[in-house]
């Protein structure tokens, strides 16, 4: 595949010279902005993928086919970027941070603390180093150069022209004190099915990724969610004992005066919470306990159903309520 020439020529007039910093996600539009760089004649000086702990197998392994491929195109190997706790806190990833705490991630109030802490920081430390603490360590050469030409580095994201992603990036500046940002998906006015066609088109088909995301994100869909019930219960086992967690805990912003019954209550008894502001679960306006039960995904202990006819009966929920816009990803297979 080649890139049409007006579009290699966008991004070579924008990149070309300058220190290139990918952050990587793992999914869809990540690995397409990788492609797209490659047939562009562009070659990233770092890339780097922020690991949460709560990453689906598939999403890891994923970034390990990749480091295949640039093995073969002479391109540096991803990086992979861990934040280390302290050791006083008793957890290490972003899931024990939210058991710990008996908390929800911050996304399901509507903020992003979560993805500066665990992904963005530790990326930056990556790159800039680290003076002191259990993330110590020396700048990155690229790092080191920039520092003594006194270009700037670019930081490549992977945002699309889809809606979200246009939503996403339009209010987010173009330099901080650090780095400058862009995002070449958008420079070639790619949205998620370009991407997905540049991928099949570049590196076949079985190198589409599934999205990218912890296995408890509040911003998942239903089809996801019964996705993960079928391929990974475990894994959505823990993320009902998460909310529930953080839902009963002492941090609960829950008010069952307000609710009229308690979150436990409701969950086990009603078919939705009545409409309010309060965040009520990981899906923000519903908890995924109470979806899981109405759905028939879990048994009378919460515990997600692992029959083979179940699992077959989630994947069939997962594929109907699927739409294009969900990436058009492996997941189709």
């Amino acid at each position: 595949m080649t890139l049409p020439p007006d579009l290699r020529r966008r991004l070579r007039e924008t990149f070309s010279g300058r220190l290139l910093a990918v952050s990587f996600g793992s999914g869809v539009d990540s690995t397409a902005m990788l492609v797209a760089l490659k047939l562009a004649g562009l070659r990233p000086a770092v890339i780097t993928f922020a690991d949460t702990g709560a990453e689906k197998p598939e999403t890891l392994a994923h970034l390990e086919r990749m480091n295949t491929v640039l093995a073969e195109w002479g391109w540096p190997a991803i990086i992979v970027c861990r934040k280390i706790p302290l050791a006083s806190t008793g957890y290490d990833d972003l899931y024990g941070n939210c058991i710990a705490n008996e908390t929800l991630p911050s996304l399901a109030f509507g903020l992003k603390s979560c993805s500066i802490k665990w992904k963005q920081k530790p990326q930056d430390q990556v790159l800039k180093g680290a003076k002191s603490g259990p993330n110590a360590s020396p700048p990155h050469p690229v790092w080191m150069e920039a520092q003594r030409t006194g270009q700037r580095i670019v930081k490549l994201i992977g945002y699309d022209c889809g809606r979200a992603d246009l939503r996403r990036s339009r209010n987010l500046p173009d330099a901080d004190a650090d780095f400058d940002y862009a995002y070449p998906l958008q420079i070639l006015g790619w949205t998620r099915p370009d991407c997905v066609r540049t991928i099949t088109d570049s590196l076949g088909a079985d190198m589409v990724p599934i999205k990218s995301a912890c296995f408890f994100c509040p911003a998942s869909k239903q089809w996801e969610l019964f996705w993960l019930a079928a391929h990974h219960p475990d894994l959505l086992d823990r993320a009902l004992f998460l909310e529930r967690n953080a839902l009963t805990g002492r941090h609960s912003r829950f008010d069952a005066v307000e609710f009229g019954a308690t979150w436990d209550e409701i969950v086990h008894n009603a078919d939705r919470f009545p409409s309010s502001s309060t965040t009520v679960g990981l899906g923000r306006s519903f908890a995924w306990n109470q979806w899981a039960r109405i759905h028939n995904v879990v048994d009378e202990a919460f515990r997600v159903k692992r029959t083979t006819a179940d699992r077959a009966r989630f994947l069939a929920q997962s594929e109907q309520l699927r739409s294009n816009d969900n990436a058009l990803d492996a997941r189709a297979a």
